[in-house]
């Protein structure tokens, strides 16, 4: 009977320990996700065309969803701050990818958490990647869904507590492209929508592309957007340190010297459109760093997200 009874006894602790590391399991996973899933257009989505063919592509490691491509229902993952924190700014993220794939993961998510660390709310955008399959014109598709992505916010922003004067856009590669685009284009008439403005309050851009025209360009993002053989036009309209005026949003650059995939020119090219144009402008070059180190790597680029910080501060967002 003793040996029964202690018998019950392990079995029982066996079940309680289990119990408290699924609940334990659970908990980190609701910290470590976002709060919501928003679909950005809840009815029908402008420029696109219905394809039941074209179906979104996901990649997941360790259960992790690390990237994304064919997206055609774009979509704004909520991530919410503490509220003792909570300082009222948001930041609408988008993340790179050539324009062919989200890097969801290393410049999405986890960016959106280290932002709720400083206090900001934050939205991934998982935005449409320019495609001739589902978008009757694929050189407006994304930027639709970044403008769409500002006023959401900011028609929802005291839902969210988000101070509506206080909503950035930040952008890593090609995202740094459509963030770009969205701080010079914000008044463009992309699609029809109600009277709440698309403009960003900031714009924080990672090793981005800003340029089309051939001798800085990535490419890819370059193809992927424009075509294979688009007019002198287009790439004047989306080489984005062409278009930078006095009315440009406030932009914090990052970008690294030894990056072969974005030339460091994009960035210094977006930096003196700003500075010419007497914007607030603030860029770090780093010697070491390449293309793609999200949040940081080894070297001094490890230290942006600081002065980033620093830089949000003292703006008094």
């Amino acid at each position: 009977m003793k040996l029964m009874i202690n018998y019950k006894m392990i079995m029982t602790l066996k079940l309680r320990g289990a119990l408290v590391f699924l609940i334990c399991l659970f908990s980190i996973g609701n910290i470590n996700s976002q709060d919501k899933i928003i679909t950005l257009w809840p009815n029908k989505i402008p420029n696109s065309i219905s394809n039941n063919e074209y179906a979104e592509k996901e990649v997941f490691q360790d259960s992790q969803l690390t990237r994304t491509s064919k997206v055609s229902t774009p979509t704004l993952s909520l991530f919410l701050p503490n509220k003792d924190i909570s300082n009222g700014t948001a930041v609408v993220i988008c993340p790179g990818g050539g324009y062919s794939h989200l890097a969801l993961d290393k410049e999405g998510f986890k960016v959106a958490k280290w932002l709720n660390t400083i206090g900001v709310t934050a939205f991934v955008l998982k935005y449409r990647l320019p495609s001739d399959e589902i978008m009757e014109n694929k050189t407006i598709g994304p930027l639709q869904d970044a403008q769409e992505s500002i006023r959401m916010v900011r028609r929802n922003a005291k839902k969210w507590n988000i101070d509506p004067e206080k909503i950035g856009i930040m952008g890593f590669s090609a995202g740094g492209h459509l963030a770009s685009t969205l701080s010079t284009h914000y008044l463009d008439e992309v699609y029809g929508h109600d009277n709440i403005s698309a403009k960003p309050d900031f714009s924080i851009l990672i090793y981005p592309v800003i340029s089309m025209e051939d001798n800085i360009t990535h490419q890819g993002s370059k193809t992927n957007l424009l075509g294979e053989e688009p007019s002198e036009n287009l790439i004047k309209l989306y080489s984005n340190e062409q278009k930078v005026d006095s009315l440009t949003s406030p932009t914090f650059l990052v970008h690294a010297t030894d990056d072969k995939s974005v030339l460091v020119e994009n960035s210094i090219k977006y930096y003196m459109a700003l500075k010419n144009n007497n914007v607030l402008a603030e860029m770090h070059i780093y010697e070491i760093g390449g293309h793609g180190f999200g949040l940081g790597s080894n070297g001094t680029n490890e230290y942006w997200t600081k002065d980033c910080e620093n830089w949000l501060k003292l703006h008094n967002f």
